[in-house]
Order: structure tokens, then sequence, then C-alpha cells
């Protein structure tokens, strides 16, 4: 990002904060205007700080609060999306074309990676998913928490803490946590029914994307407080999916008759979620506490065309062409199923207020592969295969203790501390032979024929995979006005892991008010991230297309025979250090909180390169070395897990907010932007000596994915309107230019700055039901397509780094109730 493009983002997040200010400054009401009782609650968060009763404005450490009313103003209806849109530093690109990603999509906070964003839920850590991305999206190589598996309808509201937490949560807090608050009710409730579908056109390079009106999806969600006795609640939600598959492929110009053949967009998917939060007092001034979640994903997403002849195989005998004349285009089923269940008690005990609990999470993702075939199984191949499972599971087990002490200071010092013990599973199930075996007509004519499904290669026996691990940390969390006005708080955590050893993070933070509506806070602290069981044991032979030529591809452990052969070593933990200073200011009914960050992290956990053998290479060249290694594997390129990569993140964030509560009704205004300059310092290279040239392992493209995959800044603007019945939002989100990295310079992308418009108008039809229209893109806004040279056939023109997809118009109706 140039110094120019910071100056002009920062400059335009100023001047409208001083606008915001100057309306502010210009009411004669000198307070917030009184608040209904779901708001006050929404000020009070448990993020960050384990004082109670602090509000997100009272914090050390930036805090934001998004409600599930917010959440809900817009078309959209999974959570990643719905959050993308009010947290200007999170970012949800909509991948296609890369495998298990396209349906099981990454989320990104600050520009890390999706796996260094911590997750809880009610506080309590939740699971991972057990897809490993390992295709060129953002998030490649990561582990990630699949947000869209809790349904928004479940949530009273998100905290996001923007700030390395590690020394307070553990592992995977580098870049900030996620807190999703379930609802709490004992009665009332609310049904939603939203449809729409995508109206849109867009001129493709070969003439495609005229008048498109796809990816028709309807949700159905609601949610029912109960009683338990007379002070006790049991609140159920439930949200069902529909969605329709959407294509924004070029017409393929290379086969007659011209037309789409490829499949760019969102799969189809189907999404079930189920959630129950409950709560009792017990005897003594105890609670217990507990919820559970169930949710499941079948979804198909396009994979690569594959023509008559299959560029995989022997032109001379065309299997594919005996099979499918006119080529086909293999779907990648991918059915993710999730369960969650957590139980605890919290009271009083020896003057400590005490939380203890249990909670178990697991993930198991079954994959299939349909409309293709397997070109060594000769004609009669089957063309749908079973292609085999990943599961990850987790048990916590968590005792967290505080109280306030009078230790002389202006304020009681409150001392918090507690331990942590986790249990990780990792499976990897191999599929139905017919998608990874090599048949008879492997070989014809001296060529050898593609093997295993196309469009997605079964697991083999040889990739089954049964781990596990346990670790336990204990922390410590000190926080206090020490003198009047100046808040210190200090926290440091030890860690011990059965496969790799211990760590220990801290964290110092403070704050000083200088008045009551201006204060200065800041932080220093150091973080980790565990290497992800994922990570360690993830293992695959695929094939997998490098600049449009297939390779058999194989993903190997980092200390398997190949990657240690290759340069790979065992896995160590990422290491953070993270550095804030901030403003907060408020007058009557305007905020502003500006936050400046540094993260710099070493030996980040990457997917390697593909390093490619070749059977007619020279003797003692790289190709033909690699070639020979892998032959027994039944590869001819390889990729693995390493340490080794070295960043440097700087950035601000700015949210201003401002109410305007006249006659002319209600105006929430909100302003919120992120500027953020990410840097990679240090790469891998081989240096075992097994190849006679050593070459990079983390090469150009690379680390421009690392660099300018994500924007460089992202403003939001929103305005929310209440009168009477009447009701509206406008949103404005601008994004930076994000550059789409090509195998050379030659073939990057630039996507342009892009501003998207999401408008919604609600009418209360009564005091109970609402309608809502919208259209979220209403300006049906692209990014840049790719030229021509790098799009031949049509089926990719435009990139997966879009930050909003490529998608274009959504409209939208929805009806609530609420009772």
């Amino acid at each position: 990002m140039t110094t120019t493009t910071l100056r002009l983002a920062l400059s335009a997040a100023v001047s409208a904060s001083a606008l915001l200010a100057g309306a502010a400054s210009a009411q004669t009401a000198p307070q917030t205007p009184p608040r209904d009782d779901v708001s006050v609650v929404d000020e009070i968060v448990v993020t960050g700080t384990r004082v109670t009763g602090r509000s997100r404005l009272d914090t050390v450490a930036p805090v934001d609060v998004v409600t599930a009313e917010t959440l809900q103003q817009r078309g959209a209806t999974d959570l990643a999306t719905q959050l993308a849109a009010s947290v200007p530093a999170l970012n949800f690109p909509r991948p296609s074309a890369t495998d298990g990603t396209d349906s099981v999509r990454p989320a990104t906070l600050r520009g890390q990676g999706p796996d260094q964003t911590l997750v809880l839920v009610n506080g309590v850590r939740r699971h991972s998913t057990a897809l490993v991305n390992t295709n060129g999206s953002v998030g490649r190589g990561s582990a990630a928490v699949d947000l869209n598996a809790i349904p928004s309808s479940a949530l009273e509201r998100i905290e996001v803490l923007r700030d390395g937490a590690a020394a307070q949560y553990g592992s995977d807090a580098i870049a900030g946590v996620l807190n999703l608050r379930l609802r709490e009710a004992s009665s009332g409730g609310g049904a939603t029914v939203t449809y729409g579908g995508y109206v849109t056109d867009y001129i493709g390079a070969y003439g495609g994307g005229d008048d498109l009106s796809d990816g028709e999806s309807l949700t159905v969600s609601g949610w029912q407080g109960f009683g338990l006795g007379s002070d006790g609640f049991l609140t159920a939600s439930v949200e069902y999916r529909d969605r329709e598959s959407t294509n924004r492929s070029d017409i393929d110009p290379r086969f007659a008759p011209a037309r789409v053949r490829g499949g760019q967009g969102d799969p189809e998917s189907e999404d079930l979620a189920i959630y129950l939060n409950a709560g009792k007092p017990l005897a003594g001034g105890w609670d217990a506490y507990g919820w559970a979640g169930y949710q499941t994903r079948e979804a198909a997403a396009a994979a690569f065309y594959r023509t008559p002849t299959d560029n995989a195989q022997n032109p001379a005998y065309p299997v594919s062409g005996r099979v499918y004349p006119d080529g086909y285009l293999p779907r990648i089923l991918t059915d993710s199923t999730d369960w969650t269940a957590v139980g605890g008690v919290r009271g009083p005990a020896g003057g400590f207020d005490v939380d203890v609990n249990l909670g178990y999470g697991r993930n198991e993702i079954e994959f299939g592969v349909e409309n293709t075939l397997n070109p060594s199984l000769g004609p009669t191949s089957p063309t749908s295969f079973y292609a085999g499972s990943l599961t990850y599971d987790q048990l916590v087990f968590g005792i967290d203790a505080a109280r306030a002490y009078e230790v002389g200071f202006y304020g009681p010092l409150n001392v918090a501390f507690g331990l942590e013990a986790r249990r990780e599973s990792y499976q990897i199930g191999a599929g139905e032979p017919g998608s990874y075996e090599r048949g008879t007509f492997l070989n014809i004519g001296g060529t050898d024929l593609s093997w295993g499904s196309r469009g997605f290669t079964g697991f083999t026996p040889a990739n089954e995979v049964d781990e596990d691990r346990s670790n336990a940390g204990v922390y410590v969390d000190l926080e206090g006005e020490v003198f009047e006005n100046f808040t210190v708080s200090a926290a440091a955590r030890y860690e011990n892991y059965s496969d790799f050893g211990d760590n220990v993070s801290g964290k110092l933070a403070a704050r000083y008010d200088f008045t009551p509506s201006f204060a200065v806070r800041g932080a220093v602290s150091t973080g980790f991230r565990a290497p992800s069981l994922q990570q360690q044991y993830f293992t695959q032979t695929a094939i997998l297309y490098i600049s449009n030529v297939p390779y058999e591809t194989g993903t190997f452990p980092s200390v398997s025979p190949v990657g240690l052969a290759l340069g790979g070593t065992p896995l160590e933990p990422e290491t953070s250090t993270n550095y804030s200073l901030g403003v907060v200011w408020r007058k009557g009914a305007f905020e502003l909180t500006a936050d400046a960050y540094s993260i710099d992290i070493d030996d980040r956990i990457v997917l390697s390169e593909t390093l490619t053998g070749s059977a007619t290479a020279a003797p003692g060249t790289n190709a033909r070395t690699i070639f020979d290694l892998l032959q027994r594997y039944g590869a001819s390129a390889a990729r693995f897990f390493i340490n080794g990569v070295n960043t440097e993140t700087t950035g601000l964030d700015v949210v201003a907010r401002y109410r305007i509560d006249e006659g002319f009704g209600r105006l929430d205004l909100t302003l919120a932007g992120n500027v953020n300059d990410f840097a990679v310092t240090k790469t891998p290279t081989t240096n075992t000596g097994v190849l006679p040239t050593p070459v990079s392992l983390f090469a150009r493209q690379a680390t421009l994915r690392f660099e300018e995959g994500t924007p460089p800044w992202k403003v939001v603007s929103q305005a929310d309107w209440t009168r009477d019945r009447l009701g509206g939002t406008l949103r404005v989100t601008a994004f930076g230019d994000v550059l789409s990295p090509g195998a050379t310079a030659a073939t990057d992308l630039q996507l342009g700055d892009a501003l998207v418009v999401d408008l919604e108008a609600r009418y209360d039809l009564s005091d109970r039901v609402t309608l809502a229209v919208g259209a979220d893109n209403a300006f049906d806004e692209y990014t840049a397509q790719s030229l021509p040279a790098n799009n031949a056939s049509g089926a990719f023109p435009f990139s997966n780094f879009s930050p909003f997809g490529f998608n274009g118009r959504f409209v939208y109706a929805r009806l609530a109730l609420n009772w």
C-alpha cells in the first residue's frame, strides 16, 4: 500500500469522524437519549476483561459489539458475511473451485490468517473445522473455525476484541477474539423468512454474463424462549437455508457451440442448524448453564471443466470422450456435520466468583464427487464416488476464578486465574477404491492416463490418519485502577502441549482517562499459535493444476520421509508480538475510537510451494531428483507444511458512532474503517542438501497472497433510520485495491478499488410483524476481470480474492414475526 493511499484512507476516516463530531456538538441534547434494555445490555462486555460490569468504551483494549439486529439487516443470512459487513477489520472472501473451501470458507481479521483469530462461544473455546485450506485462496494452509456453522438467530450479540490476547485466552488469539454470545430468553420468540436471489449482469470477454438470475436462497429461522421452573431459561433456535448455485463463468471460446462450460460461483447448499442454550439458578448463589448445537450442510460445488480428451490423458485414447462426448464438469460434494455441547456451573466459593465448564465439539466432513470418472478404469468407470472423510474433535475443560481486592490502589484490584485443558484428535478416512485406484487403463500406448476420480481424488488407505494430543494451560490476569483515572492490566499464561512442548506469553495494557470524555489506551503483548493437528498430519495425493498442467501432487506431513527429504521439520508454534495505542472520545450521543496496531509474527506455519518433478529431466537436476523421490508415493509433485515465514503488520482501526433522536425519527450513524499494511520479511528455502539447487518454499505468488490478498483499507458507513412504522438501512462499503497474484508479474491482476452499496427498507405491518425489502450490492459492483490471455477457457473471469465475492446484485424480501 502506497503512502498516498494510506493518507487518503486516513484522511477520509478522520474527515468523516469530524463531520459526525460536528453534528454531535450542534445538538442541544447533552446526553445520549435513553436506550432500551437490550441496548443497555449490549454496552457491557465480557471479552478482553475479567472485570464485571465493564462497558465497551471503558475497556483497556478495543472491543466492538455487533448486535443480532445489526447482523440481520441485510439479505445475506450466513453469519460470516453478516459480520464482515459490520466489522471493517474482518474480511470474508468467497472463493470458487477450491475444493472444500468453496463450502467451508474462512474469515480473516486484520489481514492475519483465519486460524489466528480465536473464536469463543459464551467465553468457551470453539472447535475448528476438520478442513485444511490447501488451494490458492486467502487462508491457504489454515484450518479455521467455521463461523457459518452457527446460526445468527441463536445469537444475542458478538463481541470482537481487536487486540492480541493469547496471554488471556491461549493459542490462536494473535489477531484478536470473536466471542459469540448466545441468546438468553425464558419467554417470547421470533421467526423470520428471507427469500432472495441474484439479479445481475456483466459483460464477459467472450460475451457471457448477460441478464443473469440465479442463486435463489430461502432461509427460515426462529427462536423461542421457555421457562425452566420459575427462574431458569431455555432458548431454542433453529435455522434452515436452501441456496441454489451461482455461475459467473464466461463463454468457453475453444469449442463449438460456444457456451458456458465452467462453473465459477457459490456452491449449491442446504443447511440445517439447531441450538439450545439454558441456565438455571441453584442453591447458594450458584447457577448451572449449558448449550448444545448441531449443524449439517450438504453442498455441491463445481470443479474444473474437463474436455472430451482431458489434457491429463492420452488424446489418442480419450476415455472421457467415450463417457462424456461433450466434456464434463465434475461436482465436488462436501457434507459437513458439526456438533457442540458445553455444560458448567458458576458461583461464589471462598470469596471468588468461580466458573467450571466442560465442552465438546466435533466437525466431520465427508467428500464425494459426481458427474465424473476415473480415467484409469476405462469407459466403464463409475460416474460418482465417495472420496473419504476428515474429522476433528476437541474436549476442553476450564476453571476460572476471580475476585476484587483492596490493595491500596485508587480502586480495587481484580485478580483472576484459572486453567484450561484440552484434548484434540484428527482423523482421515479413505474413500471407496474407485475414487483413488489405478486401473488397468493406466497406460495406453506408452502414455500414462490419469487415475482417481476427476475433480476430487479420494483419500487412499495410505492417507488414513488417527492422531491426538493434549495440552494444559494456566493463567493469571490482573486489572485495577492504580491511580485515579489510570487503569492497568497484566496477564501471563503458561501452556504445555504433548507434541511440541511449552510456551509462555504475557500482556501489559493501560488506560488513562484525561476527562470523562477522552481517554488514551495501549497494550503490548506476546502470543502464540500452536500448529494444528490438521497442519501436522494432513496427507493426500490428488491432481493439482499448476500453470494449467496437471500434476499428481502429494501433500505430506512435514516429518514424513518426503517432507524431511525436502526440508520439512517438526512444526513449532508461531510466536507474535503485538503493540497497540488508541484513543476514546465521547460527547453526548457521539463516540469515537481510533486504535493503531502493530503485529509481528515469527515462524508462521505455511503450506510450501509445490515442488514438481519430471521423468524426462536430466539426472542431477531438481526435477529429476524430485521425480525419483516421489515415485514410491505415486506422485510427481509434493508440498508440505513448514515454519519459517516472518511477517510485520501495521494498521489503524477507526470507529465513530452517533445517534440523533429528533422529530423526524431516530437516526443511528456509524462510520468504521480499517487500514492494514502487511509485509513478509522472511521466507524459507530447501536446506537439506537433497535437491542440487536450493529453492524457495514460499515464493512470489504465496508472498503476494499474504501481502496484498486482502484489502489494504476498508471503510463501512451505515445509517439506520426508524420513525413510527417505517425504517431503513443504507450501508456503503469501500474496499481498497486487492492484488490477485499470478504465477508471474505478467499474469497479476489488480482488482481495483470498489464501492458496494446495500439498501433495505422496513415497514411494521403490526406491532409484531415486519416486512423488509432490499438489495445487497444494489448497484451490481464487480471487480476487474481476468485478461483473456489468463482465462482462455472463459471458466474463471473473476478472482477468488475479491473481498465481496463476484455474484453481483442480490435482491431479497424478509418477513419477521415477533411474539
